[in-house]
């Protein structure tokens, strides 16, 4: 990052696309499908991780803006429902 270049633009820079769990793990999508139909608490903690994902994404992108730290704690939340989500799909 040039020490002129402001700490938004930067992670405007870093910016990702959205993760949806199908995308992630496409060798299990049909198990992904299968909980979020017949797994109420998968069904959740997916719809979560979703939206999550996608506010990040938007936080990322400049469209909404947030602390440096409320970003950081969405981003490590957005960790862990993915690896409690993956370790269900592999339960």
């Amino acid at each position: 990052m040039d020490s002129n270049e402001p700490a938004d633009m930067e992670m405007k820079r870093m910016t990702q696309d959205h993760h949806p769990l199908a995308k992630d793990f496409p060798e299990l999508k049909d198990k992904i499908h299968a909980l979020k139909t017949g797994d109420a608490h998968f069904a959740r903690l997916e719809r979560e991780y979703e939206e999550l994902d996608k506010e990040i994404v938007r936080l990322e992108t400049g469209i909404e803006h947030a602390s440096a730290a409320d970003f950081e704690a969405k981003k490590l939340r957005r960790v862990s429902l993915k690896d409690e989500l993956y370790a269900r799909l592999k339960a």
